[in-house]
């Protein structure tokens, strides 16, 4: 990775934020919960996928609509995080995969 993908990453990343900023209150507490969430057992690939943006997006949309944040998510955030990722891998799975290699190694 070279200095200028670094330094478009981080542009990226501070337009990113700034959009989140814009979002009502309530829609920044449960993004941030969100991210939270996603960063410790989220898919393995979230940095460079179209995730985080596209739940931007969709708070965009239902706050520009008026509704409020739990009205587009329901009241389990974790549920709903559980749900976009369902059919990613995970850290939570390479985790996993490491303990049941562990397992196995030892009891060769």
């Amino acid at each position: 990775m070279s200095v200028r993908d670094i330094i478009e990453g981080k542009k990226q990343w501070r337009a990113h934020m700034a959009r989140v900023k814009a979002l009502p209150p309530d829609y920044q507490i449960v993004y941030q919960e969100m991210q939270r969430y996603l960063f410790k057992v989220g898919p393995v690939d979230l940095h460079d996928g179209s995730l985080l943006p596209g739940i931007v997006d969709f708070f965009e949309e239902g706050a520009a609509e008026g509704k409020g944040v739990l009205e587009l998510i329901g009241s389990d955030v974790a549920a709903f995080c559980d749900d976009l990722i369902k059919d990613s891998r995970t850290y939570s799975d390479v985790y996993q995969e490491s303990v049941s290699g562990e397992a196995g190694a030892a009891e060769k």
